[in-house]
């Protein structure tokens, strides 16, 4: 895959936003008790990667988060979250759930890798997929 934009949206399709990114490059899934809740299959972008096209009022702030982002106060779908630099990433950027991204096939879904992350014991180092990462 390369970088492709992709158009994306909440369940209600109250929020949607546009997004560059090439998937061939890997995206996370967690175990943190946040992650796992809400099913959190992220990707990362840069701002610049993101264009919201509606719904940016609809969308309730996460906990803390200073930034963008949330969840849509009619349907409940975590769009996208901003996260402020930090010294494991290359500055600021978007969490994009993975599942808003809009005409993706079974099969190209199935394609997308996944680096599962240890968040529950904060230490955030790569999980080998086994048993343990499966219901991730």
């Amino acid at each position: 895959m390369t970088v492709k934009t992709y158009r994306a949206s909440c369940m209600c399709k109250k929020v949607q936003f546009e997004v560059d990114v090439d998937l061939s490059k890997g995206t996370t899934r967690c175990n943190c008790t946040s992650c796992v809740k809400r099913r959190w299959w992220g990707v990362m972008v840069k701002p610049g990667h993101l264009r919201p096209i509606a719904g940016e009022s609809e969308l309730v702030k996460l906990g803390n988060s200073k930034g963008p982002g949330g969840f849509c106060k009619h349907c409940g779908i975590v769009a996208y979250a901003f996260g402020e630099a930090a010294e494991w990433n290359d500055g600021d950027y978007y969490s994009v759930n993975v599942a808003t991204l809009d005409g993706l096939s079974p099969e190209e879904r199935a394609a997308i890798p996944i680096m599962y992350l240890d968040g529950l014991h904060d230490t955030w180092a790569p999980l080998e997929a086994s048993d343990q990462t499966r219901y991730l």
